[in-house]
């Protein structure tokens, strides 16, 4: 299946903004996340097709994942 993956922020560093990627099906956020080299606890933000979502959501054809890392400041 196909996804599109998008970073933002920190997560962008030596790494891209945009990504098509051809996944099989069954495919979890959790897994594309650890496969980027993110750790579960960088995760601020999650959205699929515009809409939150979560570690453990399974994608499916053209979804669009989006990932936010934590933010802080003061």
């Amino acid at each position: 299946m196909q996804v599109t993956i998008k970073l933002f922020a920190t997560f962008r560093n030596d790494r891209f903004k945009i990504d098509e990627r051809q996944l099989p099906e069954g495919t979890d956020v959790r897994s594309i996340v650890l496969g980027l080299g993110l750790t579960e606890e960088e995760i601020g933000i999650i959205l699929i097709n515009g809409r939150h979502g979560n570690l453990d959501q399974v994608l499916v054809e053209k979804d669009t994942l989006s990932l936010f890392p934590l933010v802080g400041g003061g």
